[in-house]
């Protein structure tokens, strides 16, 4: 796997006008991340931190308002042109394959309306075939001439992986691919990106609220909280060994988990009224505790905001002061 992105962003954000002139909502807010060919990352968060948001900026469907995303070595072109070349090499995979599915249209028709949009040259019925059967559907010409109704979840979902892989993508940005199906079958689509990694070198960007989900299919995983990642890292470091207080709350409550779930108490903040100091010490159950103010940083939680995270370097990196303070004498204890 090459260290050079095929895909990052450097001080991303995001910010939509507020209601009835009220304050913007910072939906993203000031994200550096990068994705690596033949790399799986999994970005991790509960709903409404801003993955989304982040993951259609990536798509070219939401325009930052500051910051830049690089393609390739190149800065974001957002001419009609450029955007519909960068869409047959960036593709999508939602949640929900009937959604995404024409019920009027049969599977043939789903997986080759890629090819006609892009006016792709070539043998359309051998792409076609290939891509079903690349998505685990074989034989590809049983599929051809069947409807939605007519399949599994599973199988829907497989055909919806089939309309991306045909244009041959470098990179997936899959938004929560297995939440909508049954866990017998969750496991065979995870199995099935991984292969299609392995064979094609195809990057994916995996969206999810799931760490069970990211700890079986990612390379590296990004912890999204009120817009901000919070912690990034090697799937293994960061899932064994989490080091933000908001991580470990996600961790401590998979159904292997050991130890007590931690509850998190209240929603997180409106976007448009981020607060002051680590945006999730309202929240946060090391501040509550007392172990922060032990640790001599409770006042810089409360009020000293923390720097956006580098997506370059190696190791989890930490956005949290308890975890920055805990690491700093552990290190001094080692000394």
């Amino acid at each position: 796997m090459t260290s050079t992105p095929l895909i990052g962003t450097a001080g991303l954000e995001v910010a939509f006008p507020g209601r009835r002139g009220g304050p913007e909502a910072r939906a993203v807010d000031g994200v550096d991340l990068d994705i690596r060919p033949g790399e799986i990352v999994a970005l991790v968060g509960e709903s409404g931190c801003g993955k989304t948001t982040l993951a259609r900026s990536l798509l070219g469907l939401v325009r930052p308002t500051a910051g830049q995303i690089m393609f390739d070595g190149k800065p974001f072109d957002y001419s009609s042109r450029a955007l519909k070349a960068y869409r047959k090499r960036v593709q999508l995979v939602l949640q929900d394959p009937s959604g995404s599915l024409n019920p009027r249209h049969t599977v043939y028709e789903a997986v080759a309306e890629g090819l006609r949009i892009h006016g792709s040259a070539g043998d359309e019925r051998a792409a076609v075939a290939e891509a079903l059967s690349r998505a685990g559907l074989r034989p590809p010409e049983r599929f051809f001439l069947r409807y939605p109704h007519e399949l599994s979840g599973g199988q829907r979902q497989r055909v919806v992986i089939a309309g991306a892989l045909v244009l041959e993508p470098e990179l997936i940005v899959a938004d929560e691919p297995v939440a909508s199906l049954d866990a017998s079958v969750r496991g065979e689509i995870l199995a099935l990106l991984l292969r299609l990694r392995d064979e094609l070198g195809l990057s994916a960007l995996v969206v999810t609220h799931d760490l069970g989900l990211a700890w079986n299919i990612a390379d590296r995983v990004a912890v999204m909280y009120l817009g901000r990642i919070v912690e990034t890292g090697e799937v293994d470091e960061i899932l064994t060994a989490p080091r933000h207080p908001y991580t470990q709350a996600l961790l401590s409550v998979m159904p292997d988990a050991e130890g007590d779930p931690v509850v998190l108490t209240g929603e997180p903040p409106d976007p448009s009224r981020v607060p002051s100091g680590c945006r999730f010490h309202a929240r946060c159950q090391i501040l509550a505790s007392g172990e922060a103010e032990r640790a001599g940083v409770a006042d810089a939680c409360r009020t000293q905001d923390l720097p956006v995270l580098p997506s370059s370097g190696t190791g989890t990196r930490v956005a949290c002061h308890w975890a920055t303070a805990l690491k700093a004498s552990e290190t001094v204890a080692a000394s």
